[in-house]
């Protein structure tokens, strides 16, 4: 697995999905408003990172991939501001389209004495016009003969829509590409071509529309979704309890959990899809690049905020 690490960067991965800007504001609480029963935060200072696919395209580039991103930014100072934070990050924006009907999503965390007190979400929502479905395609079309895995990053934006990721599905095998999606809601169906999805535990639950209660219940779900979708894989994490595995004609694999102590888990199925597809590319196989994911994500929730790892890091926690 440690030579896996080693390949990171030599691998070109294409990331899909709904941008945003995840920004926080850190500060103290010494007392409450006067005016409502709500605590006063005394701002101490700010910053901001890459959320949603952004934070994707983050972990890869923090792990020393060649990483080209497609999606959209609104107009105005907040687009150009994504896009340019893109580009500090040595990510290929050659695929981003301004879409002028749209707001650049971004969301504010209110942190206090390290406790996450507000958020608030600036965003659009709608479905792409059809239009800019075609823009998308044809971006993708572009680059994905050079790029060696996909990841398909859906935050229900309004990016991915049936029609849109039909279009990526069909021009992946046409190229011969593995498809790995971070998915989005309840209706996995649009979902179907892909090589593998990485659902959370509460989303695999209501995919399969059923309650996951344990171990048992957890294994009925996952083969019912790979079932009625027609999938030949899935990850589902579990948070405390690690993650599992489901592949054709094998047993479920178990991954026990390798986080110490778990501060923030905002991003850590990020990070999961991010690792589990550059191990992928870098010729691991789907045990060994979940094991890697496992680990991955044992790290990056022990970190405050929107986090990645790096590869000395990820190099640490491997036996």
């Amino acid at each position: 697995m440690k030579h896996s690490i080693d390949q990171f960067s030599n691998c070109r991965i294409l990331v899909i999905g709904d941008c945003m800007i995840d920004e926080y504001v850190w500060g103290t609480v010494e007392r409450i408003s006067p005016e409502a029963p709500v605590p006063v935060v005394a701002v101490k200072h700010d910053n901001a990172t890459l959320g949603g696919a952004g934070n994707v395209v983050n972990n890869l580039a923090a792990l020393k991939a060649d990483v080209t991103i497609i999606g959209t930014y609104g107009s105005g100072e907040n687009g150009r501001r994504m896009k340019q934070m893109f580009e500090d990050v040595g990510a290929n924006t050659d695929g981003l389209a301004q879409d002028k009907t749209r707001a650049t999503t971004i969301k504010t965390r209110i942190m206090a004495s390290e406790q996450h007190v507000l958020r608030i979400d600036r965003e659009t929502v709608h479905p792409i016009s059809s239009s800019m479905v075609e823009t998308i395609a044809l971006n993708i079309s572009r680059c994905i003969d050079s790029m060696h895995l996909i990841i398909i990053s859906d935050y229900g934006k309004g990016l991915l829509t049936p029609i849109m990721l039909q279009k990526i599905m069909k021009v992946a095998s046409a190229h011969h590409k593995t498809v790995l999606v971070d998915p989005k809601g309840y209706n996995y169906e649009k979902y179907s071509g892909a090589s593998l999805i990485t659902p959370n535990r509460k989303e695999a639950a209501q995919a399969a529309n059923m309650d996951i209660n344990d171990m048992s219940s957890l294994i009925c779900a996952g083969h019912s979704i790979m079932e009625n979708i027609g999938l030949q894989r899935i990850l589902i994490t579990c948070g405390k309890d690690g993650m599992v595995l489901f592949e054709p004609d094998t047993p479920p694999y178990h991954i026990e959990t390798c986080a110490k102590q778990v501060f923030d888990v905002s991003g850590a199925g990020d990070t999961v899809v991010s690792v589990m597809g550059l191990a992928l590319a870098a010729g691991a196989s789907y045990r060994e690049a979940a094991t890697l994911a496992n680990a991955a994500a044992g790290i990056v929730v022990g970190k405050v905020g929107t986090a990645t790892i790096s590869q000395d890091e990820l190099m640490d926690a491997i036996p």
